[in-house]
């Protein structure tokens, strides 16, 4: 018992969720809507089973989580690149934000058609989609956090002689950590998203892709399905990326960083 009262999630989360299903499962038999506009779990249920017997739905996640798993990776490089010389020269600062925040207000699914004409149907258009949507975000916490080093120390590590690479390594790295991995947090679910948009507007393979074919012919609960199974893949991620944080970052709080 005391165990769940420190972690009374364990029972909330299950609970809520069986009640929501109960619930969602009898007003649609009650109401009778048709399963073309609102399907039950269990009709849902179906469908995800169907799905996962299928040798063509597993083809499509593995398209999926690589055209994920590169943009992100090309994200975090990126990022860390610019976060630090951003973040470490401040007329790099002054001449670039400025336009990184302006890329930033441009609506990304507005960018899907152009990297289809600059990079074909093929993965590598949804790879960069997926880069570009999970970027700023984590550049932004990289910024904040190798900004965030107590100036005090700082100065006190310059009295003792210690050079620009030793404050960096020794100070602002270990700062930047928490605010790094929170980045990471939110990067890896704009990934999924970014790789999905990709797909719904210029693929025949990936989930995104299969979730058009699944609207087309009106097969509303392979649609749930499909959308069920994306959201797995970010909630794995999610706790993957929390376990590395409490592995390598376990000071920070991550309530207080951008972007959660």
């Amino acid at each position: 018992m005391k165990f769940l009262r420190n972690r009374p999630e364990y029972v909330l989360v299950p609970s809520v969720f069986i009640a929501f299903v109960l619930i969602w499962e009898n007003l649609v038999n009650i109401l009778k809507i048709e399963e073309i506009i609102l399907p039950t779990p269990s009709q849902i249920g179906d469908a995800l089973y169907f799905q996962l017997s299928n040798p063509l739905f597993w083809s499509n996640f593995r398209i999926t989580s690589q055209e994920t798993l590169l943009g992100f990776t090309g994200a975090v490089i990126f990022a860390v690149i610019a976060g630090t010389f951003i973040s470490q020269i401040k007329v790099v600062d002054k001449a670039f934000m400025p336009y990184l925040v302006g890329f930033q207000a441009i609506p990304k699914i507005a960018l899907a058609p152009i990297f289809i004409v600059w990079f074909g149907f093929g993965m590598t258009s949804k790879v960069v989609m997926a880069a570009t949507v999970a970027f700023f975000p984590m550049l932004i916490n990289i910024i904040e956090g190798l900004k965030s080093a107590d100036n005090d120390q700082i100065r006190m590590l310059r009295v003792f002689g210690a050079s620009r690479f030793q404050i960096f390594l020794k100070v602002q790295i270990p700062c930047a950590l928490p605010f790094f991995f929170a980045g990471l947090d939110v990067g890896i679910l704009l990934a999924i998203l970014g790789a999905v948009v990709g797909e719904f507007l210029g693929s025949q393979d990936g989930l995104g892709a299969m979730v058009l074919l699944a609207q087309y012919n009106f097969e509303t609960p392979t649609m749930f399905a499909i959308l069920i199974v994306l959201s797995l893949m970010g909630i794995f991620a999610h706790i993957v990326v929390k376990a590395l944080q409490r592995k390598f970052a376990f000071w920070g709080d991550s309530s207080n960083f951008i972007g959660n």
